[in-house]
This record gives C-alpha cells, sequence and structure tokens, in this order.
C-alpha cells in the first residue's frame, strides 16, 4: 500500500520527523563570507570608477589593456578584492554562526556604496572640470 506524504520525513537520532521541523547545525559563516565578500568587490568598482574619474594619471594606471581602456583595470581589481576578501573571511568565520541582519545590512550597504560610485551622475562631480 502507498502512502501519501505532504512532507518529506527525516529520520536521526530522536526520531523521524518532517524535514520542516528539523533543525540544521549548518554554520551560516560560509555563506555570510561570500555576501559580505561580494558588498566588498562592489565597494571597490565603485571606489575605482569615482577615482579614474577624478584622477587622469590613476585612470592610466588602471589601463590593463589598452583596448579596453581604464575598465580592464577596474574590474580585474574589483574581482581580486571580490575573491581575496571572500578567501580572507571565508577561513576567518569558518565553522561558525553569525547574526544574519548584521552581515546583510554591512553587505546592503557596500553595495549601496559601490552603485553610487558607478553612476555618471555620481563621478562626474569629481571630475576636473
Amino acid at each position: 500500500m502507498t502512502q501519501v506524504i505532504d512532507k518529506p520525513l527525516v529520520t536521526n537520532e530522536h526520531g523521524t520527523k518532517p524535514l520542516a521541523e528539523m533543525a540544521t547545525d549548518k554554520p551560516n559563516g560560509p555563506a555570510l563570507a561570500a555576501l559580505l565578500a561580494a558588498g566588498i568587490g562592489i565597494t571597490v568598482l565603485g571606489v575605482l570608477t569615482t577615482v579614474a574619474a577624478a584622477n587622469a594619471n590613476f585612470a592610466n594606471l588602471l589601463k590593463l589593456n589598452p583596448q579596453v581602456g581604464p575598465l580592464s583595470g577596474k574590474a580585474i581589481y574589483a574581482t581580486a578584492a571580490f575573491f581575496a576578501s571572500w578567501i580572507i573571511a571565508a577561513v576567518v568565520m569558518r565553522g561558525k554562526n553569525y547574526s544574519e541582519r548584521r552581515f546583510l545590512s554591512a553587505t546592503f550597504l557596500l553595495i549601496g556604496i559601490g552603485i553610487l560610485g558607478t553612476f555618471p551622475i555620481f563621478f562626474d562631480l569629481f571630475a576636473p572640470k
């Protein structure tokens, strides 16, 4: 006879319970490290964009590929900042649980700063006249 079950069941040392009622013991540190690193990478991109608009010498330093221009350096350095901060944060936060609210707030703040720095209306304020 076949039994229809609404929720998947999981068996552990305490018996069989629906999956939704089982507490997961996985730490959230690695996931929060990735989110924080994304915010850091986006912020680096925004800061590099704004500084490159303000200083022509700095923009020339960012030209890693002459055909692409300063965008090549901005993208590569922002990606490097993401991966470096992700590795460091993942090692520091491995196996630990943190308050998601603090990390999400910091991540969204960093993302906001980074996006602001990439808007021409903003970075043109710093361009030499």
